[in-house]
Formats: structure tokens, C-alpha cells, sequence
């Protein structure tokens, strides 16, 4: 039974969003209105990130299988530790929306001031060792990427983590305003957070089967190389595969081969800032001028999604571009910029013990 909560978010979520519409649930139909159905079912809500994605289906089937196989499904992984390198990954990524959603469920699922403290930044007050570590791990997963605190077997939930909010923060930052809450201040904002953060301990109790949800929401697909790291764990790495297909396909239909590929050279480039205008003026004027602005966009969302302007999407727009085209570019350029962050990460060791989390 949908509850109250779940009916009350669907109209909520709505006033969160720019630069595009998404499908409204009660218009939702075939692939979009089965994705919107499962979300609420085993997410509890239907999150205004994953809604943002609806204007194109196939991708909002690729974000929410691979939100659910890494986060939502349980498996050797606390839920708690992977709340933890999500609120940590969105604040490395100037993402305030979402360490706002992340470290409001860590505060429902973590007593103390341990979540306060890597909501705030401060990875060296969290007095929890393995929480303090992860995070840790977590923030300077982009630009060092060091040896990794936890063992192999792992990997594909925590290293999948990353990969999903470098995804999900770029694509916030562009489509959502910066906070879920309610504009309020001090006690208020205070009240808001721990009634927040009751429901967040609520929605991640949920205990999905894997794969079971997703497996006939897109085409099969081969593993890419430079996802191997997920293969240990069969239904994170199909989910991965799958959708790394899906938001391939929809990057070809929006971007030259030239567009992609400069994409991809800036994300090899480290310390690069897409927003200095000089270098961004540069790469694009190589292409030709009907291709430079959807081309900006996917090079801003990859490499500094945070300094997108209503210009730059105005250009967009003025090319004829839809809010599928929107979307479809974006998500190549964040799932892009994601596999080459996660695909760097170290795939940890068989010292460390395997055991499920509970």
C-alpha cells in the first residue's frame, strides 16, 4: 500500500527542479510509470534525483537500477557505511542537496555526533573508526585515490558507491535547487532535520532482493572494462552493464564522437577546471558551432558541474534540444566522469575480514 509519505513526496518533489519537467506520476506510463512504481515500492518515495531523469526512460531505468543494487540492496556492506561515503562523496563534490539527503539518513541510522560531523566536513572528529575511514576514503576518492580500507570482497558496494554519487551529485547539480528541506532556520530547521531523519531510518530498513526489480528494465549488456571491479558481485555488476549500455546509447544520440571524446580527455587532464573559461574556449573552439553548446554542457557537467548557468543551458536549448536532450547529455557526461573516478579506485585486499554487515 502507497503510504502517506510516499503521496505527499510526489507532489512536493516538483518544486525542487530547473531546467526540466519531469513526468508527473499520475501521467507516468509504460516504462517511466513501471521505474516510478518500483522506486516507491522498495525506496519509499519517489526521490526528486531519480524523478529529474523521467524526461528520458531508458536513463531514469539505468539511475535507479544502479542506486538499488549498490545502495538499497542489502549486502556485506552496512547501510550506515555506504549513507556515510554517500554524504562524504556529495560534500567533496560542492553537491548540497545531496549530503543533505545522505547525512539526514546517517543521522537515522547513527546515534551520536559522528553524522554532524561528516555533514560539516570535519572526517576528524568522527569518532567511529571505520565511519571516520571511509569517509575519509570517500572525499579524496577523486583527486588521490588511496589504498582502500576495506577488504575485496567489498569492493562493488563500496566502490559502486562512489561511482553512483559522483553520478546522482553531478545530476542534482544541475536539474535540483541546493536543499530538500524546507527554507526554515535554527530550532525550526533543527525539528525539520530529526523528523527527516526518522523517515530516512524507515525508508533504508527496506530489504530488496537483488537484481530481481531491474533485470527486465533494459537490454543485457557485456561488463566494460573499466567496470571489472563490480564482477564479484552479479547483480551489481548486470545492473552496472546494463545501464553503463543505456546511458552509452543515449550519449552517441546526443554528442559527436569528437564531443565524447573531448570529454573524455578533459577528465584525464587532473586539477583541469571546465569552468576557466579560457581552456573551455579553447576545446570547444576546435568543433564545429552547431556542436559547441551541448558539448560545454557535457564538458561542465563531467568535470565541474557545479558552475552550470542558465546560459549554458539556454544554449542548449537554442539548438532545439528537449528535456530528454538534457538529460541524455548530462548523464553520459556524469556516468562518464563516474567510471573514470571509480575505475581508478584501489579494489582493497583479502586481509581484512568479509563478513556481512547486518
Amino acid at each position: 500500500m502507497t503510504t502517506l509519505f510516499a503521496r505527499a513526496t510526489r507532489r512536493a518533489g516538483r518544486s525542487h527542479f530547473r531546467y526540466v519537467r519531469p513526468v508527473p506520476f499520475a501521467a507516468a506510463t509504460g516504462l517511466v510509470g513501471t521505474v516510478y512504481r518500483r522506486i516507491e515500492a522498495e525506496f519509499g518515495m519517489l526521490a526528486p534525483p531519480l524523478a529529474l531523469h523521467s524526461p528520458a526512460p531508458s536513463v531514469l531505468a539505468a539511475s535507479w537500477s544502479i542506486l538499488r543494487e549498490v545502495l538499497v540492496v542489502p549486502g556485506l556492506v552496512a547501510r550506515a557505511d555506504k549513507e556515510a561515503v554517500a554524504a562524504a562523496v556529495s560534500l567533496a563534490n560542492n553537491c548540497p542537496y545531496c549530503a543533505e539527503v545522505h547525512s539526514t539518513t546517517l543521522r537515522g541510522l547513527v546515534r551520536g555526533k559522528d553524522p554532524e560531523a561528516i555533514a560539516a566536513g570535519r572526517i576528524e572528529d568522527v569518532t567511529d573508526d571505520r565511519l571516520r575511514t571511509l569517509a575519509g576514503w570517500a572525499v579524496t576518492s577523486a583527486e588521490a585515490p588511496g589504498p582502500a580500507p576495506f577488504p575485496r570482497a567489498q569492493a562493488p558496494e563500496l566502490i559502486g558507491t562512489v561511482l553512483t554519487f559522483q553520478y546522482i551529485n553531478r545530476m542534482v547539480n544541475v536539474f535540483l535547487q541546493e536543499s530538500p528541506l524546507p527554507p526554515v532556520q535554527g530550532i525550526a530547521r533543527d525539528v525539520v532535520r530529526r523528523g527527516a531523519a526518522r523517515v530516512m531510518r524507515r525508508l533504508a530498513s527496506s530489504a530488496p532482493l537483488p537484481g530481481l526489480d531491474t533485470d527486465d528494465l533494459l537490454p543485457a549488456a557485456q561488463l566494460p572494462d573499466d567496470l571489472r571491479w563490480a564482477q564479484s558481485r552479479p547483480s551489481i555488476a548486470n545492473a552496472l552493464a546494463r545501464a553503463a549500455g543505456a546511458i552509452d546509447e543515449a550519449g552517441e544520440r546526443r554528442l559527436t564522437t569528437a564531443a565524447r571524446d573531448m570529454v573524455r580527455a578533459a577528465l584525464r587532464e587532473p586539477g583541469r577546471d571546465a569552468g576557466t573559461a579560457p581552456w573551455l574556449q579553447e576545446r570547444l573552439g576546435t568543433l564545429p558551432a552547431r556542436d559547441r553548446p551541448a558539448t560545454r554542457l557535457a564538458l561542465l557537467t563531467a568535470v565541474s558541474s557545479f558552475r552550470i548557468t542558465d546560459s549554458v543551458v539556454a544554449g542548449v536549448r537554442a539548438t532545439g534540444a528537449d528535456d530528454a536532450a538534457l538529460i541524455e547529455v548530462t548523464s553520459w557526461a556524469s556516468l562518464t566522469a563516474a567510471r573514470h573516478i571509480a575505475a581508478r579506485q584501489d579494489m582493497g585486499n583479502d586481509d581484512h575480514g568479509g563478513n556481512p554487515a547486518g
